[in-house]
Order: structure tokens, then C-alpha cells, then sequence
């Protein structure tokens, strides 16, 4: 792996170990998107305007330090805002964006990879963190967030935007249940012949919350930091969990492929078709994207998942054979093949499940650990892949096929559904296990 590309993953990873921080003390999750495009912004601009190295290094940390923290933020937005219908979709989409940011990215660079046109390439990164701003201004909090804190009432109303025409009293219940406990959300609804009149509902609550005639009991949470995830039973096997997706996600090898795809391409092409056969690469990523936001909510996360593990498994075994014994066709059948394994599920389904296994009080804690690990564990590829492979070859992916191979095992044994349940439920899932 190139230095600055080391240096970058580096400092991605410091910056998911500010999501705990950040989202923590943030007044919103949404509003820490919107803090976030702040570090993308000066970053490019830096970088753009760079004339010496330090001013170059500096707009690389700002940018590093605000993908790492994007890589949690965004997810678990999505997640908290979304149906359970849709959920899994709207989840695969935030893969699908990042998908289609490393097609523009490949097709757009390689024209501009020159003197001066170089600088081009990094203003363009402003442009998507401004219009994420303005547009983040016009979306409303995590209703899932506001419950956590108390504020009931504008949690109600932001739930009812969010399910325009639809009836909100089951979902809203049962996140004021899990969150706050049986009690407070029954005082929500007790006064009432039906739960439509939101504002009297959630002031009768909070009235009476400020007033000590009703107590949160034990089923309410409060928000955990890092080193509290591991005193804490559930959210301790939960984290496992999560933590175990991100760890595999990234040993898989999808990145050793993408970092080193002309490499492997320079076995059946010469080296300018290489680069182009590259690009085809994220072109292939893609399509292979799209087609997950097909099958997420009609398969589910567990049984695509595993298809997904096994597919890793049989074509990095078959770009051993293509790699060993130059078989040119092979060896693209196998990139392209692996690749698409990958993006139907080991690379969204991670991010997806990060925000849908986590309760609220634990999301930030557990999302910034996660984060950190599937950085450090892309270092880790980037650092040891290159040695592996100019000591045995195309046999390195034997690596992959086995740990592909155990992760299949994991996520047979360990890894819940999650489709067509509510984040509540899937915590309290764990709880039974």
C-alpha cells in the first residue's frame, strides 16, 4: 500500500474513535452529519490550495478524520429513521453511495492524474459535503434519539413526519418501552382514548417525569461510553457481534483485490488495459450493489450474508488456480466474481447491522469501536497483503478462502436476522440468548 494511502486509513481510524465523542455529545445524530461535511470541506479546500507538503497532510487529516467518522454516522441515521420495511434497503443504500463515490472517483481521476490538473480532483470533494449540509438541515431528528433524552414530544411529531398518513402508535410505543421502560410509555398512552393527541401524551410524560410522579425503571437505559460495553452483559455480546461483522468484512480481502486489481489484470492484459480493466472493476461493484438493494429485505441480512461468504470462498480458491497456473480468463472471472460476493453482502450488510443490533444508548460506543476495528483492519491488509503476496504468490488468497470460510461458520452460529423486526425487538433477542 502506497505511504499516503497508509497515512490515510490511519487517520480514518482515529476518526471513528471520535464517533463515541462526537455523536455522544452532539445534540442530534443528524446534526453530527452536518458537524461532519466541516472536516470534508477544509480538508479539500486545504488540499486544493495546498503549496507546500504540510498544508497537503493537514487537508488529508481533516478529510481522514471525517470519513472515519461518516463511515458510523450516516449509517446509524439511516437506520434510526427507517422503516422496518425499508430499513434494508434505505441501509444498502449508504453502500450504494459509497459505491458510486469510487466509480466517480476512478472515472474522473484518471484524466485528471496530472499536473495541474490533480488539484480539480480534490475540490470536487467539497461539492458533495455542501450539498449535504443544506440538505441535512431539512431533515428531522432521529426519533429513536429524542426518546432516549426525553424529549417525547418532538420524538412523536418527527416519527409522524416520517410516516406521513400512516399510524405511528405500535412503533412509538415500543421505542419508548425499550428506551425508557414499561412504565414511561404506558403514562404516554394512559390518558387518552386513543394515542393521536401527541402534544397532551408526551407533556403529561415529561410533566410527570420532571415532577418524580413517575420513575423510568430498570427497562430504561442510559447512554454508555466504551469502556462500559464490556461491563455490560448484553451489550457486550452485541458488540461482539458487531465487531466480528467489521473484522471480516475487511480480512475477507476485498480491499487486497481492489488496491492490487491491475496487478492481477497485468497477468492477462498489457498495463494500460490493466487500469482500464480496474475501473471496469468498480463498474462491476456497482451493478453488484444495486442488485443487494433488490435482495436485502426479500432474502434478509443472515442468508445473504452467508451467500455471500461462500461465493468469497469459492473465488478465492479459484484466483489461486487462475493465479498459479496464468490462466488469464480465469482470473477475471474470479476479481469479478468476488467482487460481486462482496458487495450483495459482506460489504453492506456490516454497516446495516451495526445500527440494527445496537440499541440507542449503546449505538455510539459500540459504532466507534466497530469503526475503529474495521479501519485498523484495513491497515492491517494494506500493510501485510504485499508481503504475503511477493512471499507466496497467488496463494495468498488462500488466506482469504479460509477466513471467508469461517466467517460463514460465524454468522451460521452467531449473526440474528434482522429483517422485518424492529430495533427493539432485535435487542431483546439477544437478551434471550
Amino acid at each position: 500500500m502506497p505511504k499516503y494511502m497508509v497515512y490515510c486509513v490511519i487517520i480514518s481510524c482515529l476518526g471513528s474513535f471520535s464517533n463515541d465523542w462526537v455523536i455522544g455529545s452532539a445534540n442530534v445524530p443528524g446534526e453530527t452529519i452536518i458537524f461532519n461535511n466541516i472536516g470534508w470541506i477544509i480538508g479539500a479546500l486545504l488540499i486544493d490550495v495546498s503549496v507546500n507538503p504540510a498544508m497537503f497532510i493537514i487537508g488529508r487529516i481533516f478529510c481522514g478524520l471525517s470519513c472515519g467518522l461518516g463511515s458510523l454516522s450516516t449509517p446509524t441515521y439511516v437506520g434510526e429513521v427507517s422503516t422496518i420495511k425499508a430499513r434494508g434497503t434505505m441501509g444498502t443504500c449508504n453502500q450504494f453511495a459509497i459505491v458510486i463515490g469510487i466509480l466517480l472517483a476512478s472515472v474522473i481521476g484518471l484524466p485528471l492524474a496530472n499536473v495541474p490538473l490533480w488539484r480539480i480532483n480534490y475540490v470536487i470533494v467539497a461539492i458533495p459535503a455542501i450539498a449535504q449540509s443544506f440538505l441535512m438541515a431539512g431533515c428531522v431528528e432521529s426519533p429513536r434519539y429524542l426518546v432516549s433524552i426525553n424529549r417525547i414530544e418532538e420524538a412523536k411529531e418527527n416519527l409522524q413526519r416520517l410516516r406521513p398518513n400512516s399510524n405511528i402508535d405500535k412503533e412509538f410505543f415500543g421505542m419508548v418501552e425499550r428506551q425508557l421502560g414499561a412504565a414511561a410509555a404506558q403514562v404516554i398512552v394512559s390518558d387518552a382514548v386513543s394515542i393521536d393527541d401527541n402534544k397532551s401524551d408526551a407533556k403529561s410524560f415529561n410533566n410527570q417525569l420532571e415532577d418524580g410522579v413517575v420513575t423510568q425503571d430498570e427497562g430504561a437505559c442510559s447512554s454508555i461510553n466504551m469502556i462500559q460495553i464490556f461491563t455490560d452483559p448484553l451489550i457486550r455480546r452485541i458488540a461482539f457481534t458487531v465487531i466480528a461483522l467489521h473484522i471480516t468484512q475487511q480480512l475477507i480481502g476485498m480491499n487486497a483485490v481492489m488496491y492490487y486489481s491491475t496487478t492481477i489484470f497485468n497477468m492477462a492484459f498489457d498495463a494500460e488495459m490493466s487500469k482500464y480493466m480496474a475501473i471496469v472493476t468498480t463498474v462491476v461493484n456497482f451493478a453488484s450493489t444495486i442488485l443487494s438493494l433488490i435482495l436485502i429485505d426479500h432474502m434478509g441480512r443472515r442468508p445473504l450474508l452467508m451467500i455471500a461468504e461462500v461465493g468469497a470462498c469459492i473465488f478465492s480458491v479459484l484466483l489461486i488456480i487462475g493465479y498459479v497456473y496464468n490462466i488469464g480468463a480465469l482470473l477475471i472471472v474470479s476479481v469479478f466474481g468476488y467482487v460481486i460476493s462482496f458487495a450483495i453482502g459482506v460489504g453492506p450488510i456490516p454497516w446495516m447491522m451495526t445500527s440494527e443490533l445496537t440499541p440507542v444508548y449503546a449505538s455510539s460506543a459500540v459504532g466507534a469501536i466497530a469503526t475503529a476495528v474495521s479501519w485498523a483492519m484495513n491497515f492491517l491488509i494494506g500493510q501485510c497483503f504485499p508481503l504475503i503476496f511477493e512471499g507466496i504468490k497467488g496463494y495468498s488468497f488462500a488466506i482469504f478462502a479460509g477466513i471467508a470460510a469461517v466467517a460463514f461458520v460465524f454468522t451460521y452460529l452467531k449473526v440474528h436476522e434482522t429483517k422485518g423486526r424492529s430495533l427493539e425487538d432485535i435487542v431483546k433477542g439477544f437478551e434471550r440468548s
